[in-house]
């Protein structure tokens, strides 16, 4: 029997809250002959990488991790900084997908201009100089804080409704027409969030894996 592909996300922070989110919001994208989607958390990560200092402390341990990695067909960073995405890829000839930058591009085939939710003020500067890296600056709608720590959005109370809150924000005065959640530990928030908002809400991880999905089944 052929062995199945196998997808690794892999959270580049420490904290297994966000990991086990990781795995409950890839659940519906799998399927009996589909790929093995398996989710590791980075253990030397930092507990969130909400800092500039944070994204680059990770970049070489997830780079060693690819390079160390031989049972995997694709690779997820799933930061919603990319941390370490262009050395991890220089790092190996299978696909390494950054959930930031799958998130985007999914966000632009559901509206014309998209809206980011983010952790905290701080993490919109990174945010945008990826965004202006990518070209992409005039399909931004906004990009507004929720002021939680990743932590805090993973399992932490009343982070649906500041989330519904700042997703008005960015629908109804930005004009945003689908929304990008900002941060891997969003993830179990999606669904109850579009429902809300009544736009397109992408989850960067979901978006992610679908593209890796798709990429190992044309091979």
């Amino acid at each position: 029997m052929a062995r199945r592909p196998r997808i690794l996300v892999i959270n580049p922070n420490s904290n297994e809250a966000v990991t086990e989110g990781l795995r409950q919001a890839v659940k519906p994208l799998t399927y009996a002959d589909g790929p093995e989607i398996v989710c590791e958390t980075l253990t030397e990560g930092p507990f969130g990488v909400e800092t500039q200092e944070h994204v680059e402390s990770v970049t070489l341990p997830l780079r060693r991790k690819v390079e160390a990695t031989n049972d995997a067909d694709a690779f997820i960073i799933a930061c919603y900084s990319d941390p370490g995405l262009f050395v991890a890829r220089e790092g190996t000839s299978r696909p390494v997908f950054g959930i930031a930058e799958c998130g985007v591009l999914t966000a632009l085939a559901r509206a014309d201009r998209f809206g980011v939710i983010a952790i905290k003020s701080r993490s919109i500067p990174r945010h945008i100089r990826y965004l202006r890296q990518m070209g992409l600056m005039e399909r931004l709608a906004g990009e507004r804080p929720l002021e939680m720590s990743v932590a805090e959005t993973a399992s932490g109370e009343g982070t649906l409704a500041r989330m519904i809150t700042v997703g008005r924000e960015l629908k109804e005065l930005d004009g945003a027409g689908a929304i990008v959640m900002g941060c891997a530990g969003m993830a179990r928030h999606r669904k109850p969030l579009e429902d809300a908002l009544g736009i397109p809400v992408i989850d960067p991880t979901q978006a992610a894996v679908t593209m890796a999905i798709g990429t190992l089944a044309v091979g």
